[in-house]
């Protein structure tokens, strides 16, 4: 990190203390502490925001936004430069900001307990529904048909094409399990033209260390990274969360027996988050809330597979069959929650009907 950075926010660099923080794989990320002060100092990274300059000003709308309509939100929003600027341009190429760091708050890479979830899905319906009188169309779309699965399903029929014949050979099981589940796809064409699904404020990134909780009770107090901040359907967030939140195990384990869908984290999400959305959403919206986790898994599915037979040049690989170890991962969590789809609707009725009353 360019110490020199410091001395723009007014910062003695001598008297500061620089460590890296978090494990995020997009952007650097440092801890700044200053004596008694703490901060969060991050590069954008230009490799997958191709503009920079549109997540400063989606962050600046949305932090205005807050300001004058929910000033009781704690919405962390970066720190002013001494020349009065809410960035960096280093180098002429490289982007900073500075965040402060809120104090007693911590984050988690795991949810451990229905709470987590709960309190996580908590916090980002309550970022949708107040941010419900602000016009999604004002932000900018920082990346392109990120959770466009009509385009992902057209891209891994491209590399079933043209990709490596040895891999998509390899992988004829699993390309067959994700063409005859295609219908996944039918769906999500169908809600983009449909009346009563909504374009909102939607967050796209609903991992659990997206979330600030209070160190000493583990209430949630906000909402953090919103660099993936768009217009959206609410299934790109719900569907996150139950992707990343219902097994215990990540995209990551080779084991798949241990993969499985937990009931009482699905209760967690569906109370948590419909608590806030509840007169946000449509009675059909409401309908698509397990699909939404269909939706996701399948769509991260696609895009690994997609990645192993185009030879990893998206992801990447830290071993061989890494993408396909994590494809097969994710198919094998989708048919977890396709076994289980008649209990989670059997869970999720008291909440829907808590909701229409």
């Amino acid at each position: 990190m360019p110490s020199h950075l410091l001395g723009l926010y007014g910062l003695d660099e001598n008297l500061c203390s620089v460590q890296p923080f978090g494990n995020g794989l997009i952007n650097n990320t440092w801890k700044i502490s200053c004596g008694d002060t703490e901060y969060i100092l991050q590069r954008i990274n230009q490799h997958v925001f191709k503009q920079p300059f549109l997540l400063v000003d989606n962050i600046r709308k949305l932090s205005a936004y807050f300001k004058e309509n929910h000033p009781e939100y704690l919405f962390v929003a970066p720190l002013l430069t001494l020349a009065g600027e809410d960035f960096i341009v280093d180098n002429k190429t490289d982007y900073y900001r500075m965040f402060p760091f809120v104090r007693d708050s911590y984050t988690s890479d795991t949810v451990t307990k229905p709470s987590l979830a709960f309190e996580a899905a908590q916090q980002f319906g309550r970022f949708t529904r107040m941010l419900s009188g602000f016009d999604p169309l004002q932000l900018h779309i920082t990346l392109p048909d990120f959770h466009n699965l009509s385009l992902r399903y057209q891209q891994f029929e491209s590399s079933i094409k043209n990709g490596n014949a040895d891999r998509i050979n390899q992988s004829s099981e699993s390309i067959d399990f994700l063409r005859r589940h295609n219908s996944i796809v039918e769906v999500f064409e169908k809600i983009k033209t449909n009346p009563h699904f909504k374009l909102r404020v939607t967050h796209h990134d609903t991992k659990i260390s997206n979330v600030l909780f209070a160190r000493e009770d583990g209430i949630g107090l906000c909402v953090i990274d919103l660099d993936t901040v768009m217009p959206g359907y609410f299934i790109s967030d719900v569907g996150d969360m139950l992707r990343t939140y219902l097994s215990p195990v990540s995209e990551e384990e080779k084991d798949f027996s241990r993969i499985e869908i937990r009931e009482e984290y699905f209760r967690a999400i569906a109370q948590g988050y419909l608590g806030e959305m509840q007169s946000e959403l449509s009675k059909e919206e409401k309908s698509h809330f397990v699909y939404a986790g269909k939706f996701m898994i399948y769509m991260q599915a696609i895009r690994f597979l997609t990645d192993y037979l185009n030879n990893d040049i998206y992801y990447g690989s830290k071993y061989d069959g890494h993408n396909f170890i994590r494809a097969n991962n994710q198919i094998e969590l989708l048919k977890r929650m396709m076994e289980k789809e008649e209990k989670l609707v059997e869970i999720l009725n008291p909440f829907l009907n808590a909701s229409s009353a």
